[in-house]
């Protein structure tokens, strides 16, 4: 893959083509996918007050 293409997404599917199992399967990738998200802010929001911390004493 080269740099200026954007990664395969893979295909949505239609949640009316989905039983309800494959939608609470789907609800729970989502949820760890937003926990992945959050912990990535958190991680990167301590880096930037340690930074501010070293680079910005008052």
């Amino acid at each position: 893959m080269l740099f200026d293409e954007e990664p395969a997404k893979k295909p949505r599917r239609l949640l009316d083509d989905m039983s309800i199992v494959e939608i609470r399967e789907r609800i729970e990738e989502l949820k760890e996918e937003i926990a992945a998200c959050e912990a990535a802010i958190t991680k990167k929001e301590a880096t930037r007050k340690a930074a501010d911390a070293a680079f910005f004493k008052s």
